[in-house]
């Protein structure tokens, strides 16, 4: 994709100081957040267009997860280009996609009487504070896409997430005296199982009818566990992290307080920090659903498929503000967060070239 975007386009660099950030926390809509900082980076690549005229709005992010303990072929932060595959952590989750969206917004030109704003954003693998705070600046879009890859499928609804943090009493004693104590690791296993219980009762009857095609829409694990000090002790103790599914439609203090209910009687007391994803979803059959469609449809005459996902995205956060809003990137999904995570060239290519297409058409449908 040719067109020099740095000619066409103003680049504007956002940085947050600690004191807006302690604002953005204080925010009744706080969408949370798990990673320590004291400054948040983003980014803005603003096309104009003519006066009073649409918007529609270009989203990704550039944050990405640790990189893990395996080893790799290529070095996680390699970028090497093999075999038509970009390699390194992010590159398909998913700065790829947004160098693509750059790509596809430099060769739009300044033909489409829209005007077209990129935001490459940090914090959505914890929360989504950096799309948040870029919504509270400016949130007059009248659509967006968000370029998270889907498989080349259009996702219409996204399930959220809450992260959730336990602690479980018991009793100490002597491990020659088990039971003058009540370990708390005894109790957790009942608290397990209460959890199974409740995640399937969340999905036993999905009503989101894209959400119900998914073999587990709302998956509520636990992802950490610590307890005990000392072998021979009855431990008093455990504390354990987890991620709760949120259901489309359902509030995340709904939700919260669903599992809160299915924990009651049991010795733990819970809490709510960390990643707040609530769900979202726009129409299957929203004027800008089947634009999208139409532009990432693999051939002419065809429709992209509508999907819902279970994962938590920035998705919800134009969604919570009626702009509507869907997800459509690259194959390869199942390597978001994994070693050797790749993400094919031609991919970002049809990426690029999606993107050029819904702006150019944007303004027809409005």
């Amino acid at each position: 994709m040719a067109g020099s975007v740095q000619a066409r386009n103003r680049l504007r660099i956002l940085v947050r100081d600690a004191a807006a950030l302690a604002a953005l926390s204080a925010h009744p809509a706080y969408p949370g957040e798990e990673a320590s900082r004291s400054e948040l980076f983003g980014l803005t690549v603003t096309r104009r267009g003519p006066a009073g005229a649409p918007r529609l709005c270009l989203n990704g992010h550039v944050d990405v997860v640790a990189p893990g303990t395996e080893p790799w072929k290529h070095g996680p932060w390699s970028g090497a280009v093999e075999g038509g595959f970009l390699h390194g952590r992010g590159s398909l989750d998913m700065k790829g996609a947004v160098v693509a969206a750059l790509h596809g917004l430099a060769a739009a030109g300044d033909s489409a009487a829209c005007e077209v704003v990129l935001l490459a954003v940090a914090s959505e693998e914890d929360g989504g504070l950096g799309a948040f705070a870029a919504l509270e600046r400016d949130d007059r879009y009248d659509a967006c896409l968000v370029v998270e890859p889907t498989d080349f499928g259009v996702v219409c609804a996204q399930g959220g997430a809450l992260t959730f943090t336990g602690e479980v009493t018991g009793r100490g004693a002597h491990a020659a005296a088990r039971l003058e104590g009540a370990s708390a690791i005894d109790a957790y296993v009942e608290i397990h199982a209460a959890l199974a219980e409740h995640e399937r009762r969340l999905n036993a009857d999905v009503a989101n009818p894209l959400m119900r095609k998914l073999e587990l829409p709302y998956p509520v694990s636990v992802g950490r566990i610590e307890g005990g000090e000392w072998s021979s002790s009855v431990p008093d103790r455990l504390r354990f992290e987890g991620r709760l599914g949120v259901r489309v439609g359902e509030s995340l203090e709904a939700a919260a307080g669903g599992l809160t209910e299915a924990l009651r009687g049991h010795p733990v007391s819970l809490s709510f920090d960390g990643g707040r994803f609530g769900a979202g979803e726009t129409p299957v059959d929203h004027p800008f659903t089947d634009l999208v469609r139409e532009a990432f449809a693999e051939s002419a005459g065809e429709r992209a498929p509508v999907r819902g996902v279970a994962y938590g995205a920035d998705m919800r956060l134009f969604c919570d503000r009626d702009i509507p809003c869907v997800m459509a990137g690259t194959n390869g999904m199942v390597l978001a967060h994994a070693v050797d995570e790749r993400v094919a060239v031609a991919d970002l290519v049809r990426v690029a070239e999606g993107v050029k297409t819904v702006i150019e058409r944007f303004p027809s449908i409005l």
